[in-house]
Order: C-alpha cells, then structure tokens, then sequence
C-alpha cells in the first residue's frame, strides 16, 4: 500500500466514524445538542491554562496569559450567544411570508485550524459544527497538531461524560499537506482557517468551503477623539498574543495635530520607536522579498529585535514605525503577525479615508478595520467606503473584530472576507452557515396579486 492510499484510508475511517456518530446525534433534541455545545465549550475553558502553556511551548508563537484570555473568551463568548439560538429542526415562523424554515445538519465538517490559533479554533469551529447537528474532523497545522490533540482529547472526555458519540470530534494525529487535502475532498464541507494557498486549495476540493482572508487592520482615529481616549486600546489590541491575530491593529492613522503625543504616549506604554536610520534595514529584514518574515510571527519586540540585528530592551512591549508613505509605497503598512505598528497621520479627513483604503487594497481587502470616532456621519462614511466585512467603533480591534460580550458580531475564530478576499461569506463563521435550510412555503392568504401594469409603473 503506497503512502497515499493509506492516508486516503486513514480520512475515510474518521469521516465514517464521523458519519455514524453524527446520525445518532441529528436525532437529538435541541436541549441535548445544547447540552453538547455548552459541555465542549466549559471544558477548554477550564483546561485553558494547560492548553495555552502547551501551544505557547510548541509553537513558539504568542503570550500564555493572552492565550488563557483568548480561549476562556472565545468559548464563553461563543455560549453565551449560541445558548439562545434554536438551531435544531423548524427555527422560525415567518409571519405574513408563510414561510417556515427547518434546520438540517449539512454532515460531517473538516475544520483546518492554523497554528497561529491551535486550540481556540478547533473549540469555535466544533461548538458551531455541533449547534448545527453536525459531527467534525479537525486537520492541525503540524508545528501545532499536539496541541490539537490536547484541545480534541479534552472535548471527546466531555462529550463521554454526559453520554453523546465521542466521535462527533475527531481529529488527524500526524498531519500532512495529504491529509489535509483528503479531508477537504472526503468532508461534507470545510472550514479552512490558514493562508491563501491553503483556503485556495479548499476551494478547489469540489466540496462547499468557508475560508478567511489576509488581515491589515486599519485603525482610523477621528479629530474629534483624545490620544488618550483610544491609545491604550490600540497598544493592547497590537500587543494582545504577540499581535499573532489577524484581528489586531497593524497601522494607525491619526491627525497630524497629535504626531508628537502619540509617539510619547505609544513610548510611554511599552513601545519601541524605530529610528530612522533603522528603518530601511528593519523594513529589509521584516519583508524579506516584500513579505513577512516568518521568523517573526508571534515573537515578542525583544525577540524581534534579536532576529533582525536590532537593539531593542527587554522590557519593550511593541515596536512602532512612523511612516509618510502608504499602500503599495511603503510595505510597512502590510499584515505583521507580531508587536510592530505602523502610524501615520493625515492633514484632513479626506486623506485619512484615502490612506486606510489605499492600504487595504494593497492587502488585507475584505477583512477589518477599526474607527475611533464620535461622529456618526464619518463613521458610517468609513463603513461605506472601506472594502471591510467588518468595522468596529470605539473598540479594541484584537478583541472585538471576532465577536465580543459587548458587540452584536458572531464570536468566530474564523472571518470571512466576502469576494475582496476570495471568500464565499463576508462575515464571521457562524453555525447558521453549517446547516441546510429547508423552507415550506404556503399561499399567503389575503395577499393581493397587483396588475402587470402595477407591477411595472
């Protein structure tokens, strides 16, 4: 048996043990499968410091406290919002269309969970697959599989204790580019969470796919806002996991009248301001042939520093770069998966939405920005113009873009960037889109039939 069939072999086995333990449980009743989300949920959110210890130690990437805080928010959060939702069977009455809608589990979901988010996102995609009916298979990014494992094994004990088919989560132990591809080919549909090419080859599996794009989140502070009133949301969202999500600040665009209290007050919080006579060889060394650096990502400012020939103190939070350029001209204003901030400020309103919109087009269309603002009419202007899926307001990106306790956004691990970033959804991966709807339609009654000159005046 050639390498190939036999990981053929070992996907089919899971998918079918998949399938099997799924038929049982779209049988359930909507409180049952509740009870099964809510038990997967509270169990990563009390094995959270294990599990963020053991991600930080495998993949060398982001902050075990933020990772504590990240998986005990996301799994809060996500129960907190899913406990209400009727997800199992007919959902909803549609008075005056005569319409009824019947939730219906789509299968068995293959989830490719990336390294960057190893635990977080196996517990958001498999309480969402679960809400739907559905059983799932995770494929772990390598550099990241044990702590997939971990994550899974912990959901399975949970799901054994109150008696639902621990086969509903499973997971690949040893996974390969193979494996990946097998899942996305033998699934029912995929959730593909990572790069381009891999949400790419989801695409191409000839199974339906929810895939993400890249983040360049833009932060636009209007005129009308103190330094103070957003600077330490800015500095924590940047910093938050060593600024591995794609949810975290990348460039800051301010007023020109605030240049020298936003660069005392970013210092005065941890940063590091590059010098200019750093800053061509730290932008060389950052985008090495124009991208990141892969060394960097979810390293800390000090570690950066020593891996780009820069001497940056121990104790530095972040590091920020002053730029005049933007988009295409200065690749400082790309995605940096790590503490490095771009800042730039502009002489009107006018400049500043065309900078924030310039930089996305230049990467990051589809995915986020963030507006400090209390003028309704430039923040809706903002939401207008920019080729964003989601804007937050007066919030901190890193923990609001995904969903949070205070914003009405679905908590995901998984957002989708509409067409601007190749993507079949423009919002954040939620359970409605992991079941098939199903809608009996009867005649309206009462319902007048206006003329065809009617219709057409």
């Amino acid at each position: 048996m050639n390498e190939d069939t036999a990981v053929q072999l070992e996907v089919m086995k899971l998918v079918e043990k998949g399938r099997s333990a799924q038929e049982k449980f779209e049988k359930w009743s909507q409180e049952r499968v509740d009870e099964a989300v809510k038990v997967i949920g509270k169990a990563v959110y009390d094995a959270a410091e294990s599990l963020s210890e053991l991600a930080v130690k495998e993949t060398q990437m982001g902050i075990y406290e933020d990772k504590i805080v990240k998986n005990q928010g996301k799994s809060k959060a996500v129960w907190n919002k899913i406990k209400h939702e009727k997800s199992r069977h007919i959902i909803r009455h549609i008075e005056g269309e005569g319409l009824i809608e019947i939730a219906k589990p789509i299968g068995v979901i293959g989830a490719v969970t990336p390294t960057t988010n190893p635990t977080m996102t196996p517990m958001q995609n498999a309480m969402i697959a679960l809400k739907g009916g559905n059983a799932l298979i995770v494929s772990p990014h390598p550099r990241g599989k044990e702590s997939g494992r971990q994550t899974v094994k912990v959901m399975r004990e949970a799901l054994k204790k109150i008696g639902a088919p621990e086969d509903l989560i499973q997971i690949i132990d040893n996974p390969t580019l193979e494996h990946t591809q097998a899942v996305m080919g033998m699934c029912d549909a995929t959730i593909a969470t990572g790069g381009p090419a891999m949400v790419k080859a989801a695409y191409s599996s000839g199974k339906p796919s929810f895939g993400v794009g890249a983040g360049n989140v833009q932060c636009v502070v209007d005129d009308d806002v103190m330094v103070e009133d957003y600077i330490d949301m800015v500095v924590a969202g940047r910093t938050y996991d060593n600024g591995i999500l794609c949810t975290c600040e990348q460039t800051l665009i301010y007023p020109h009248r605030d240049d020298l209290n936003v660069e005392s007050a970013l210092t005065a919080r941890g940063g590091y301001p590059i010098k200019s006579e750093e800053k061509a060889m730290f932008r060389n060394r950052l985008f090495p042939e124009g991208r990141i650096n892969p060394e960097v990502v979810g390293k800390s400012a000090y570690q950066i520093g020593k891996l780009l020939g820069i001497d940056i103190p121990k104790n530095a939070k972040f590091i920020f770069v002053k730029i005049d350029a933007f988009g295409a001209a200065e690749l400082f204003t790309k995605e940096k998966l790590c503490p490095v901030l771009s800042i730039i400020s502009y002489q009107n309103w006018g400049e500043a939405l065309n900078i924030a919109k310039t930089n996305l087009l230049f990467e990051g269309a589809g995915h986020s920005a963030v507006i400090h603002s209390h003028n309704q009419d430039h923040i809706e202007e903002l939401g207008n113009l920019l080729p964003v899926s989601r804007l937050v307001v007066n919030q901190q990106g890193s923990s609001g873009l995904g969903g949070a306790m205070n914003n009405g956004l679905n908590p995901t691990g998984t957002l989708g960037c509409g067409s601007w970033g190749n993507n079949s959804i423009s919002e954040n991966l939620w359970w409605t889109h992991l079941v098939n709807i199903s809608r009996i339609a009867a005649v309206i009654p009462d319902r007048v039939i206006p003329s065809d000159a009617e219709i057409w005046r």
